[in-house]
C-alpha cells in the first residue's frame, strides 16, 4: 500500500522490534530510533511528548483516520512555532469522573435509543477503548463533627444519588469496556496514578502479537493533565469529546507547541511541593501557555519525586496549558514500586523506555523546545493563592496586607469593593464567636492535587500532632475537614499514629472524594451562615485544592485560597487569613504562651523517617486489590440489565437529552448568523463555574423552581454537579452561578435584560422567550472564555439555551473545544478589540456572515451590530473552529450527530 511523501506503510512496519523484558512472553513495539534512521531524525532530541505522538502515527497506521504523512509531518517537528499541520490524536484509555461521567453515560445511552427508533442496532454505539469511571463528584461534608461524620456523609451520599448510581451501574453492564469504580475509593486523579495508570501499556495486533506501546488517556476533567506526573500523556477534555474518543474516532490535534520549563535547585527548608506549584501556575499563566504543551526538564527533576511533581503537573489546567509533562525516569520507575506495580509491568517500563530513548538520564541531551522558562526551586518560599483565583500566589509573609488591599480593591480588579466606613464589620455567630472580614470559616485538607504526595500528608499529620502538644485549638467557627483522594493515605496515616491528632484538631476524615475542592464543602452551621449574611463580612475558606473561583467553594465564602495541607492547618487554627504566620503567633498554649508557626512546623528529617517506617507498597496492592467490591453500599444496589436504557419522564435525575430528537440522517449544513440577540455580555476571566456551576442550587434560582414543581424539597436539592444527568435542570442553571457578572444588568447573577421588552429577568426565561419568537442568541464576553474546568455542560446548556456563537477575545483550550463539539461556533475579536473598544452596549442584534460560505479553520467573518434605532457597527472576528476535522463537526450540529450518522453509516 502506497503511501505519501514517498514512504509506504511497510517501509514502517520494518520499524517493529522485539522487545525482550523479564516476566512477559514475546513483545513488540515500534521502534523511535529505526524510524528516526529511515527518515534522517535524531527522535531522541525531540521532546518527549512529540516522541509519544510519534509512536502513535507509526502504530495506528491500519487505522483509516493515520496516513504516513501524519507520521513524516510529526517526524519534522520543529523547535519554532508555525507548523500547523493536523493530526489525529486517539487515547488508548478514558478516565471519567461522575459529575462528567453521567452525562457521557447518558449520551451513549440516549445515542442507542436513537438507533433503535430509526431501526438500527443499537449496539452499535459501544466504547472502542478502556473507560474507567471513578465516583468522587458526588460525596458532600454534612457532617464534620465526630466520630461518625464519614458514616453519615456516605450514608447521605447513598440516599441522594441512588437513582444516579442505579444508572451507573446499568451503564457498567450495558457497554463492555466501562468499568465503575464506586464511591469511597478516591478521587480518580489520584486512582488513576495510584492503580490505573501503567506508564507502558500493551495490546495486540492484528497479526495476534503482544505490542508494547506509551499508556496514554483523556479525562472529562480538567486536572486529568496530574497523570502526567509519571509520564503518561493525558489531558482533560469536555465529556463530548471523551463520547467521540469512547467511540473510536480521534480528537483532532494541531502540531504541538511544547514550551520547556528548566527546573534546577531544590525546595528550601519550610517549601512545599505546593508552593512549587502556586509558583509554576502564577509564572506559566503570566508567560501564556494556553493550548500550548509543557513539558518539564532540567537537572531540578532529580529532587522531586513523583509525588512532588504531582501537584505541579495537577495544577496544569490553572496555568493553562494542555499538559504538564515530566518524562519517565528512576523516579518513576521508584512510584510504581512504592505504589505496589509487579515487578514485570516496572521491567517494562524501563526496558521500553530505554530501547526509545524515552528514558531520562542525568546528563543526556536536553529535548528541543519552542520555547524555555528557568525556574529556581531553591528561591521559592511558602505562599498562598487568593483570593479569587488560583495564578494570584502570595507569598505568606504578604498575605495580611494583601488581604486588607483586596477589601477596598474594585470587585473587577479582584477585589470586594468594601468602603472605609465597611472594613470595622464584625459579626456575632452565637456560642462560635464573633466573625470580621477574613475570619477562615472552611479549613479543608482535600483534594488530589496535595492528598496524593505523602511527604504532605505526613507533614500535616505531624503539624497536628505537635499543635495539639502545645495546646492548641481549632476556633469554634472554623469548620474543618479531611478528604484523602485515597484509602492509602488513611492506612499510613495510621501506621504514623498520626490520625489522633488529626482528629483531635478536628480534621477528621469526612470522605474519600473531591469534596470542598469541587464545591462540595457542605452547610455552615446556621449561626455561621446567619452572621456571615447579615454582617456581611468577608468570610474566608483556605483549602489544598486547585481551584477558587467565586461563588464555587461556598456562596459564603468570597476570599478563598488555596494553599498546602500544613498552611491549610495553620491557617485553621489561626482562625483568619489577615495573619502574617512568619511574625504572628497561631494562638496561646496550654501554659499560656504564645505559639508560632515555626514551633511546630516539622523537619523534612522528620517527615522522612516516619515516612519511611509507616508507608509500605503492600498497602497499596491490599486497598486495590478488589476494588469492585469495596463498597457494601454499592453492592447492594440493583442492577438493570438491557442494552437500552428505559428513561423515566418523571426522573429529576436521569433524563434522555433532546440532542437527538427528531434526528436525521441528513446533514443540516452551515448557515449565516442572522438577528441575534445578546444573552449575555460578560467580562474577562468567566470560567466554566460562572457558565455551569456544579455546586449547590439557590433556592430563588429557575432550576429550584423546576425541582419544587416536581415536589423535590429544598434539602434534596443535591448540586447542579450531581443533576448533569437531566438537561432540564442543567439548561436552567447555565449562566445562574450566583457570581456571575452580566453587563446587561446592575447587579450579580443569573438575569439580564430581555429585548425589545427591555425587561430584566432570568436568562433562563429570556431565552425562552427568543425562542418562542425565533430568535437566535449569542454571548459577548472578554478574555480566556470558559477558563477553569472541562465541564461539557457550560457549551451544552448554552446550546439548548439557544446560542447559536460566542464572540470573546480568547478562549482557553477545552471550552473552546466543548462549544464546537455541541456545534456552537466560537468566534474572537481581531487582536487588539474587544466588545468595549467596537462599542457595542449588548442591546444590537447580531449578524455573522461568511458561515455558510465555504467555513475555513480561522476564517475572517463578517459581523454587523445593528442597533435599535438602525445604526450599525461592522466589524472582523476569527472562527475558531480550527480544523477541518471541527468544521465537520459544525456541518452535522455537533460531534455526536457526527458520531451517530457514522454508525448509521456502518463506520
Amino acid at each position: 500500500m502506497s503511501g505519501e511523501g514517498g514512504f509506504t506503510v511497510s517501509e514502517f512496519d520494518a520499524c517493529l522490534k522485539r522487545l525482550d523484558v523479564p516476566g512477559w512472553p514475546a513483545l513488540y513495539y515500534h521502534s523511535l530510533p529505526a524510524l528516526g534512521a529511515l527518515l534522517g531524525v535524531d527522535t531522541a532530541r525531540l521532546p518527549y511528548a512529540v516522541q509519544v505522538f510519534l509512536e502513535m502515527m507509526v502504530r495506528l497506521q491500519g487505522h483509516p483516520a493515520y496516513t504516513p504523512a501524519h507520521v513524516r509531518a510529526m517526524a519534522a517537528w520543529r523547535a519554532e512555532a508555525g507548523q500547523q499541520d493536523e493530526f489525529p490524536f486517539l487515547p488508548s484509555r478514558v478516565l471519567l469522573q461522575d459529575f462528567t461521567g453521567v452525562p457521557c453515560i447518558v449520551d451513549l445511552a440516549a445515542m442507542r435509543s436513537a438507533l433503535q427508533r430509526l431501526g438500527q442496532d443499537p449496539s452499535r454505539i459501544e466504547p472502542q477503548v478502556n473507560v474507567d469511571l471513578v465516583i468522587d463528584h458526588s460525596v458532600q461534608i454534612d457532617e464534620y463533627r465526630g466520630a461518625g461524620a464519614y458514616a453519615e456523609n456516605l450514608k447521605r451520599e447513598f440516599e441522594r444519588n441512588r437513582e444516579r448510581y442505579v444508572f451507573l451501574r446499568w451503564g457498567q453492564q450495558a457497554f463492555k469496556k466501562v468499568t465503575v469504580l464506586p464511591p469511597g475509593l478516591g478521587i480518580c486523579h489520584q486512582v488513576n496514578m495510584e492503580y490505573i495508570g501503567r506508564g507502558v501499556a500493551t495490546g495486540t495486533d492484528a497479526q495476534g502479537r503482544t505490542i508494547a506501546y506509551p499508556d496514554s488517556c483523556v479525562g472529562t476533567d480538567s486536572h486529568t493533565p496530574m497523570i502526567n506526573s509519571m509520564g503518561v500523556v493525558g489531558w482533560g477534555v469536555g465529556g463530548i469529546e471523551a463520547e467521540a474518543a469512547m467511540l473510536g474516532q480521534p480528537m483532532p490535534m494541531l502540531t504541538p507547541q511544547v514550551i520547556g520549563c528548566r527546573l534546577v535547585g531544590k525546595l528550601a527548608v519550610g517549601c512545599t511541593p505546593t508552593d512549587a506549584a502556586l509558583f509554576v501556575t502564577q509564572t506559566l499563566r503570566a508567560k501564556g501557555v494556553v493550548e500550548k504543551f509543557v513539558e518539564f526538564f532540567g537537572p531540578g527533576l532529580a529532587n522531586l519525586s513523583v509525588a512532588d511533581r504531582a501537584p505541579l503537573a495537577n495544577m496544569t489546567p490553572e496555568y493553562g496549558a494542555t499538559m504538564g509533562l515530566f518524562p519517565i525516569d528512576e523516579a518513576t520507575l521508584d512510584y510504581l514500586r512504592q505504589t505496589g506495580r509487579t515487578a514485570a509491568q516496572i521491567a517494562l517500563v524501563e526496558a521500553y523506555c530505554r530501547a526509545q530513548g524515552m528514558f531520562r538520564d542525568a546528563g543526556a541531551p536536553e529535548p528541543r523546545y519552542s520555547e524555555v522558562v528557568d525556574i529556581d526551586l531553591s528561591t521559592l518560599v511558602p505562599s498562598v493563592a487568593g483570593p479569587k483565583r488560583p495564578q494570584d500566589r502570595v507569598e505568606v509573609r504578604s498575605l495580611k496586607e494583601s488581604f486588607k488591599k483586596a477589601l477596598t480593591a474594585p470587585v473587577d480588579k479582584r477585589g470586594f469593593g468594601l468602603k472605609s466606613e465597611q472594613l470595622g464589620a464584625t459579626a456575632s455567630a452565637g456560642d462560635y464567636g464573633t466573625l470580621h472580614h477574613g475570619s477562615v470559616v472552611i479549613a479543608a485538607i482535600t483534594s488530589c492535587t496535595n492528598t496524593s504526595n505523602p511527604t504532605l500528608m505526613i507533614g500535616a499529620g505531624l503539624l497536628a500532632k505537635k499543635a495539639v502538644a502545645a495546646g492548641l485549638t481549632v476556633p469554634a467557627h472554623v469548620k474543618t475537614s479531611f478528604a484523602p483522594g485515597s484509602r492509602v493515605v488513611t492506612r499510613y496515616l495510621e501506621a504514623a499514629g498520626l490520625i489522633p491528632a488529626l482528629d483531635q484538631l478536628g480534621f477528621r476524615i469526612v470522605a474519600y472524594g473531591c469534596t470542598t475542592c469541587i464545591g462540595n464543602s457542605g452547610p455552615l452551621l446556621p449561626d455561621i451562615e446567619k452572621a456571615i449574611a447579615e454582617g456581611e463580612v468577608v468570610a474566608a475558606a483556605v483549602l489544598s485544592g486547585n481551584r477558587n473561583f467565586e461563588g464555587r467553594i461556598h456562596p459564603l465564602t468570597k476570599a478563598n485560597y488555596l494553599a498546602s495541607p500544613l498552611l491549610v492547618m495553620a491557617y485553621g487554627l489561626a482562625g483568619r487569613m489577615d495573619i502574617d504566620l512568619t511574625t504572628e503567633p497561631l494562638g496561646k498554649g496550654r501554659d499560656g504562651r504564645e505559639v508560632f508557626l515555626k514551633d511546630i512546623w516539622p523537619t523534612m528529617e522528620e517527615i522522612r523517617t516516619l515516612l519511611a517506617a509507616s508507608a509500605r507498597p503492600e498497602m497499596y496492592v491490599q486497598m486495590y486489590a478488589d476494588v469492585m467490591q469495596s463498597s457494601p453500599e454499592w453492592s447492594a444496589l440493583p442492577t438493570r440489565t438491557g442494552a437500552v436504557y428505559a428513561f423515566e419522564p418523571e426522573s429529576t435525575y436521569i433524563r434522555e437529552p433532546p440532542f437527538f430528537e427528531d434526528f436525521s440522517a441528513d446533514v443540516p449544513g452551515l448557515r449565516d448568523i442572522r438577528g441575534a440577540a445578546v444573552l449575555a455580555l460578560l467580562g474577562d476571566f468567566i470560567t466554566t463555574d460562572h457558565i455551569s456551576p456544579a455546586g449547590s442550587i439557590s433556592k430563588k434560582s429557575p432550576a429550584a423552581q423546576y425541582l419544587l414543581e416536581r415536589h423535590v424539597a429544598q434539602e434534596d436539592f443535591n448540586s447542579y454537579g450531581s443533576r448533569r444527568g437531566n438537561h432540564e435542570v442543567m439548561m436552567r442553571g447555565t449562566f445562574a452561578n450566583i457570581r456571575i457578572r452580566n453587563h446587561l444588568v446592575a447587579k450579580e447573577g443569573g438575569n439580564t435584560l430581555h429585548f425589545p421588552s427591555g425587561e430584566e429577568v432570568s436568562i433562563f426565561e429570556a431565552s425562552e422567550r427568543y425562542r418562542r419568537a425565533g430568535t437566535p442568541l449569542v454571548v459577548l464576553a472578554g478574555k480566556l472564555y470558559g477558563a477553569g474546568s472541562s465541564r461539557d455542560w457550560a457549551a451544552k446548556g448554552a446550546q439548548l439555551l439557544g446560542v447559536k456563537a460566542v464572540i470573546a477575545e480568547s478562549f482557553e483550550r477545552i471550552h473552546r473545544s466543548n462549544l464546537v463539539g455541541m456545534g456552537v461556533l466560537p468566534l474572537e475579536f481581531l487582536s487588539g478589540a474587544s466588545h468595549q473598544s467596537l462599542g457595542l452596549t449588548g442591546r444590537e442584534r447580531f449578524t455573522i456572515d461568511g458561515v455558510a460560505g465555504g467555513l475555513t479553520p480561522g476564517k475572517l467573518l463578517t459581523v454587523t451590530a445593528t442597533s435599535a434605532d438602525g445604526s450599525q457597527k461592522r466589524f472582523q472576528a476569527k472562527s475558531r473552529a480550527d480544523s477541518a476535522l471541527e468544521i465537520e463537526y459544525l456541518r452535522h450540529g455537533g460531534i455526536l450527530p457526527y458520531v451517530l450518522r457514522q454508525g448509521l453509516n456502518g463506520k
